[in-house]
């Protein structure tokens, strides 16, 4: 067994050391290949020409990988398209196959740790899918955080696109004074928007690409009530400002229950890190006494079930102190 994990090891390493390689070559050609290289001077001599400089996201398809045959591969993963909208909602500079790659080598670093520290079979796969799981978990943490603070910033840019409305600009002209004048990185997405209008694009599906782009509810209503007035007309600077203020004070009575929640979701994190933290410790005071769990075949089946059910409780809990406003 220990010459079927040695030989594991050393293949998980080779795999490793060539994902790195391969990696840094892909960093390489995306910043100084010859495709980098001719986007640079051709987005050079458009400035020059006193042109505006289009969106170089609008210049190129978003590729799961810089390297074709691996782009027509990955197109064949079923859902791989959810996993590269993850991506581009969290604001990462990632494509799919540098995800996949840093999970790769985050699995096998933590594999070769449980390997070296003596673990057994199982829980040496146990922590290869956990540390597969940790960029995971790392980009969807960096998501959370980016459309929490666009949801922070919509009121203040739609007040400011509801301004420029009052000041005579068109609404492709409210879009552009909100991406260029507004916070980012709520700004960015709304010139993205008016880059695809001025490109083209359906105001329409533009906006739908917004919501697509950036799923949080009140950015919705927001688009649904635009589309509704210019099929239906009416007032939009009016609308805006109803939107506007819906959103704060719907962000204020969300704050108010956070706080009256806060004591219920402490108590949550306490009951749930408890178990782990008792069990830490009693492995450093009296290692003998709780290494029957994972020696003992009963052990195992004693953690499983305590495993099942603290997951179940954690959801439980998590339902109970998550209030939608």
């Amino acid at each position: 067994m220990d010459s079927l994990l040695y030989y594991l090891f050393i293949a998980f390493a080779f795999l490793a050391v060539v994902l790195l390689l391969e990696g840094s070559y892909f960093i390489w050609h995306h910043h100084q290949g010859p495709k980098a290289k001719r986007i640079r001077k051709r987005l050079h001599e458009v400035s020059m020409s006193g042109m505006d400089t289009p969106d170089t996201h609008l210049l190129k398809q978003r590729l799961l990988s810089n390297s074709p045959p691996l782009h027509r591969l990955l197109l064949r993963i079923p859902r791989i398209s959810s996993l590269d909208r993850l991506l581009l909602q969290s604001g990462m500079p990632l494509v799919v196959i540098q995800f996949i790659s840093h999970s790769a080598m985050t699995s096998i670093g933590a594999m070769a740790v449980a390997t070296i520290l003596g673990f057994s079979s199982p829980v040496i796969l146990l922590c290869a899918v956990g540390g597969g799981l940790i960029p995971y978990f790392y980009v969807l943490r960096a998501k959370n955080k980016r459309l929490k603070i666009i949801e922070q910033q919509l009121p203040e840019i739609i007040d400011l696109m509801s301004r420029t409305l009052k000041a005579g600009h068109a609404f492709p002209g409210a879009l552009q004074i909100a991406g260029t004048e507004g916070p980012e990185p709520a700004a960015s997405e709304f010139l993205h928007v008016f880059d695809e209008i001025n490109f083209g694009v359906p105001a329409q599906n533009a906006l739908m690409s917004l919501a697509t782009r950036i799923p949080i509810t009140d950015l919705r209503y927001f688009v649904i009530a635009v589309l509704i007035q210019r099929e239906s007309g009416g007032n939009l600077t009016e609308l805006l400002e109803k939107i506007s203020g819906l959103i704060r004070e719907r962000l204020t009575l969300h704050a108010k229950v956070r706080v009256l929640s806060a004591e219920g979701r402490l108590s949550a994190w306490i009951l749930s890190s408890l178990p782990f933290a008792m069990a830490l410790l009693l492995s450093i005071i009296n290692p003998d006494f709780i290494s029957v769990l994972w020696k003992d075949p009963m052990g195992l089946v004693i953690i499983a079930i305590t495993l099942g059910m603290m997951i179940m409780g954690i959801f439980v809990m998590s339902r109970i102190i998550k209030i939608r406003v």
